[in-house]
């Protein structure tokens, strides 16, 4: 021995209780509180930007599209018409009586007036309906506005004093913006309110602690704090994309997440304060012990997450990235700022439940004591009946997967509970062609005009077609079968249409509303018809491109990341077989978890269908998130196998993670059960899914079905490498380091 080191063993200041060499005082306490400061500054920072995630975000749905659409090649066009980029809003007032001649002038004048509110670029004049009980005014919105703040206003002024009997309303495509940004208001306010609240409630439950729950709660906020910081800066760099779907689930992955790895560090601290007296020594220890894990299970949700960039759809695309950067921050705050915090606490934390040193304590007693510890014991007695069953009762839920209705819904249905622009809808469709003010719109070269316009009004879909005119005082000329019509006496010339780059854009109001079915099968039907003769964009074709790109991206996507996954299992657990069962396993859970939702889609709740991404949405995180508890079991189980054989490894891994793989699934699903507050049928159908899917996961999948598979197979589970005992009597797998005798 050196006689440094000799002078710093003999150093009594430099040795803890239980006789091991420590850092020097100022070293333990200054390092964590340095983390501490380091992330209550930038938590700080990112707190505010909660406020501000509307300036760089966005909901319209055309956005999204990839840049080859036919919806986004016409979309971008549509300013070179136009002159600036524009929003259609439709006001539609209606009446059981009919409109007389003062109520229609008082109308008319309400109307002009939505001109000089700020954001609207003009009006045009009030069109009453053959029925004469309704009529019907374009107005649109500068894009460079607040729309929802727009519209909000514009309703606001038509219903003042609005003549008895008549009832106004804001629909087309500014007027569903409008209410979906409202829907969208909550996620800052009572989505987190929500989710921040459950995670309380049920980490109250777990610890039964008075400190502990606030400091894992703390860690999860400001993991989340800085995460949005990161993102807010990318999307205003234009490298990601943010919008209320991203920004709803990136809140409650980051809390969720964050909260899950911090139950596994602090089970692993407890344990190790009872372990060791020092808690330095403890938390280094447990730090040692949790590090492997958490990297591992926050590597796996990442790496399914990223598969996510190989989407067509924007929305998809940046996902991955937004979410991606959640969960690295909440690795680095359960493994930083949770440590560092418990550290400067240390049992304290843990009060009134503190966690006595017991250097004596069994291991064995902690392996044969609670309800997850008697599961294994039944699994060895009939495992080959366990798994079976399980898996019958998992398949039976999975044959309801088709009946899943996920090949979209209207713009209308996707807001939950009160929709002016869906009454909006109805009432326009009630007294005008059901497409009235949101027309498809068809670019083609000028010398086609006549061609175009016969395909176009030759369809049962069309109810009448006009051309953007700039020498139009309504800004469009109608369009015949005997091409541009004048607007004035007969005699008039007709307008000419705006032509750039050698094309002109049409556009043809559909009969139906939309949004709808019908409305689909009409612009499909006219661009088979078509061909490459013109493009048709506009509110129908966008939603039938988003639907298109959804089905391929899903299509895509979910084999991508099973094999992605099963990879990173194979390198994790080196082995072949035990991934490739754990992901059998997994599939057959997020089938079950489909089934379920369509059976409670389809006949609880009613609900009109489901966008194509919720089972994409569903696979990634189910998969993901469920390979993480099978990382957190199956590493154990290699652990203990090593010392007791794989049948016994199987028993005592069970018996030791059970406990945190329980609590973390139900913060799980408790986290993604809070997206349910805000009326978005989408985050609703994904909540559902991935909160019952979750606890299918942990009390049944991960708990029998898995263990009872493992356990019939035996030692062939980590086939290609075989466990053996050498003549010591040690386990090893061929080709490792055995443990130390």
């Amino acid at each position: 021995m050196t006689a440094t080191t000799a002078t710093e063993v003999d150093d009594p200041h430099r040795l803890g209780r239980d006789g091991r060499q420590r850092p020097p005082r100022a070293l333990r306490v200054l390092l964590p509180a340095v983390l501490v400061v380091i992330w209550f500054i930038a938590a700080g920072i990112g707190g505010p930007y909660f406020g501000r995630i509307d300036e760089v975000s966005s909901n319209d749905q055309a956005s999204f599209l990839p840049a080859n659409a036919d919806a986004t090649l016409v979309g971008s066009r549509f300013i070179d018409f136009v002159g600036d980029s524009q929003i259609p809003a439709i006001v539609i007032v209606s009446s059981d009586a009919a409109l007389d001649g003062p109520t229609l002038q008082t109308l008319t004048d309400k109307v002009s007036s939505l001109a000089d509110l700020e954001g609207v670029d003009a009006t045009s004049p009030l069109i009453p309906s053959e029925d004469g009980l309704g009529a019907q005014a374009f107005v649109p919105l500068s894009t460079d506005s607040d729309i929802g703040d727009v519209v909000s206003t514009i309703r606001d002024t038509l219903r003042e004093d609005l003549p008895e009997g008549v009832v106004a309303h804001v629909t087309g495509p500014a007027g569903f913006t409008a209410d979906l940004t409202e829907a969208f208001a909550g996620i800052d306010g009572i989505l987190l309110l929500v989710a921040l609240g459950a995670v309380l409630i049920i980490l109250l439950l777990v610890y039964r602690a008075v400190l502990l729950p606030f400091l894992v709660l703390a860690t999860s906020l400001f993991a989340l704090c800085v995460a949005l910081l990161v993102n807010w800066w990318l999307a205003k760099a234009d490298i990601l994309t943010l919008n209320g779907q991203t920004q709803g689930i990136l809140f409650i992955l980051v809390i969720g997440a964050t909260t899950d790895y911090s139950l596994l560090y602090t089970s692993r601290y407890a344990e190790e304060l009872r372990r060791h007296q020092s808690r330095h020594v403890a938390t280094f220890a447990a730090l040692k012990g949790s590090f492997e894990p958490i990297l591992a299970s926050g590597g796996t949700v990442i790496a399914g997450l990223l598969c996510l960039l190989l989407s067509d759809l924007s929305s998809n695309k940046s996902l991955g990235p937004v979410a991606s950067i959640g969960i690295v921050f909440a690795m680095l705050a359960a493994l930083s700022l949770l440590p560092a915090m418990l550290y400067l606490l240390g049992r304290t934390a843990f009060w009134p439940r503190r966690p006595l040193f017991d250097a004596d304590r069994s291991a064995e007693t902690q392996m044969n004591a609670g309800p997850y510890a008697a599961a294994g014991r039944f699994i060895t007695r009939r495992p080959r009946a366990t798994w079976i069953v399980c898996a019958l009762l998992l398949a039976a839920g999975a044959a309801f997967v088709p009946t899943l209705k996920a090949d979209g819904v209207p713009a209308s249905e996707l807001v939950l509970g009160t929709s002016d622009a869906r009454d909006g809808q109805t009432a326009l469709a009630a007294h005008f062609p059901g497409g009235s003010g949101d027309p498809a719109n068809v670019l083609v070269y000028q010398a086609q005009l006549q061609e175009v316009a016969e395909v176009l009004l030759a369809s049962d879909g069309v109810s009448s077609l006009s051309v953007l005119s700039a020498d139009s005082p309504s800004g469009s000329a109608p369009v015949t079968a005997d091409g541009v019509q004048p607007l004035g006496p007969p005699g008039t010339p007709a307008p000419e249409p705006t032509v750039s780059d050698g094309q002109i854009l049409l556009q043809a109001t559909l009969t139906d509303a939309a949004d709808t079915a019908e409305a689909e099968s009409t612009v499909r039907a006219l661009r088979a018809d078509l061909g490459d003769t013109a493009m048709v964009g506009g509110t129908t074709a966008v939603a039938i491109d988003t639907k298109d790109t959804s089905i391929r991206d899903r299509n895509v996507i979910i084999p991508v990341v099973l094999v992605v996954i099963l990879v990173i299992l194979m390198l994790l657990l080196r082995s072949v077989l035990a991934p490739v069962l754990l992901i059998a396993t997994t599939v057959l859970s997020f089938g079950t978890a489909m089934g379920t939702a369509a059976i409670v889609f389809n006949h609880i709740l009613k609900l009109p269908g489901a966008d194509p991404s919720v089972p994409l949405y569903g696979f990634v995180f189910l998969v993901a998130l469920g390979i993480d508890y099978n990382i957190f079991l199956m590493t154990r189980v290699r652990e203990e196998s090593l010392t007791h054989g794989t049948r016994q490894g199987i028993v005592r891994g069970l018996a030791v993670t059970g406990g945190v793989i329980t609590s973390a699934g139900i913060v799980l699903a408790a986290t993604f059960s809070a997206l349910a507050v805000l009326p978005i049928l989408f985050l609703l159908q994904l909540a559902f899914i991935v909160a019952f899917g979750v606890l299918l996961d942990t009390f049944v999948v991960r708990t029998l079905l898995v263990p009872a598979l493992t356990y019939d197979i035996g030692p062939a589970i980590w086939w290609p490498k075989k466990l053996h005992i050498d003549r010591f009597g040690r386990h090893g797998f061929d080709g490792d380091e055995p443990p130390a005798h």
